[in-house]
């Protein structure tokens, strides 16, 4: 599905994002007894900043968003969350792709945590992220410059 953008997200976007990580990562934190309804929408609000973060659109309709948040030395990738009747269909990898090719450009390093046994570790790996370190409910990933897999020709 190639119909998709970025756009920079504005401190209107947060209930909406709070509201979307809640429905995506619903299964996984029940799965590691860890959902709270409150909880998972706060702790979005709490580590909201627009400033880094890019809302995707489909077709001109907010379907989720991602935040690169820069650190010591690294990126964080952070809030990548995409609605789930669109997951499957392409517009993750072209996110990703998309921020994996302008941190390349940069020769900045990559790092992120996804829950354990969540299904989107499979996308990270695709494209060049490795294990770090992990614990009961994260794995810390992280991405070297470059070291996503070669595009298949078309």
């Amino acid at each position: 599905m190639g119909d998709w953008g970025l756009r920079q997200a504005s401190v209107s976007d947060v209930e909406m994002v709070a509201e979307l990580r809640a429905v995506v990562l619903r299964a996984d934190l029940e799965r590691l007894g860890r959902y709270d309804e409150q909880r998972v929408r706060q702790r979005l609000r709490d580590g909201f900043d627009p400033a880094h973060t890019w809302v995707i659109e489909v077709a001109d309709t907010f379907a989720g968003c991602v935040a690169l948040r820069p650190d010591q030395d690294a990126q964080w990738l952070e809030h990548f969350y995409l609605t789930p009747r669109l997951q499957g269909g392409g517009i993750g990898s072209g996110v990703l792709r998309a921020l994996l090719e302008r941190c390349d450009r940069e020769g900045a390093l990559v790092r992120l945590n996804v829950l354990q046994g969540s299904p989107a570790r499979r996308l990270y790996e695709r494209h060049g992220f490795t294990v770090e370190t992990e614990d009961p409910v994260d794995v810390f990933m992280v991405r070297r410059p470059g070291s996503a897999p070669a595009r298949k020709p078309l």
